[in-house]
């Protein structure tokens, strides 16, 4: 009887001990995966809630100037500074280049934006994003101007239009 007492208490001991062993290897695991899934859920939330429209466009060969409107139609607020991350694309069809931003008027590849009735420093949802851009691949009167704004999150608008004058 005392062996088996003694056979039962080592095998209690030993499901103890692995018990332990498998919740200390298993629960870092758990805990990280955690994180990872509520980060992806975070970043698909904010795109998902994240749209902009080109509502308007202007573009000159003469002056190298062009003039674009963008709505945010999202439900997200997207923030200065990933405006200022953002990617601006202009140019012929097929002879675009990549702009540089700067504060002020813009010179020759750069470009500039205001946000239209900001009162917060967010592009909020319905309001309009201004952008003034400047390059000497704009082509001539009556020819395809192509642009492309992309924000750091990915999101990607473009549009080709036809430059005047």
């Amino acid at each position: 009887m005392s062996s088996e007492t003694f056979t039962t208490a080592m095998f209690l001991i030993a499901a103890i001990i692995s018990a332990g062993v498998l919740i200390n290897a298993v629960f870092p695991v758990i805990y990280t995966l955690s994180g990872t899934i509520s980060s992806s859920s975070h970043k698909v939330d904010e795109r998902l809630s994240t749209d902009v429209k080109i509502v308007t466009t202007y573009a000159s060969g003469g002056s190298d100037e062009a003039r674009i409107w963008l709505k945010n139609i999202g439900t997200g607020r997207i923030s200065d500074a990933s405006i200022r991350q953002a990617d601006v694309f202009l140019g012929a069809q097929g002879d675009f280049v990549r702009l540089g931003l700067v504060s002020g008027a813009p010179a020759l590849n750069q470009w500039t934006y205001e946000i239209l009735e900001d009162t917060n420093n967010y592009w909020d949802p319905g309001e309009t994003l201004y952008i003034q851009a400047k390059t000497d691949k704009i082509p001539a009167k009556g020819d395809v101007v192509y642009f492309q704004f992309v924000l750091p999150t990915g999101l990607s608008r473009s549009t080709t239009f036809t430059a005047s004058d």
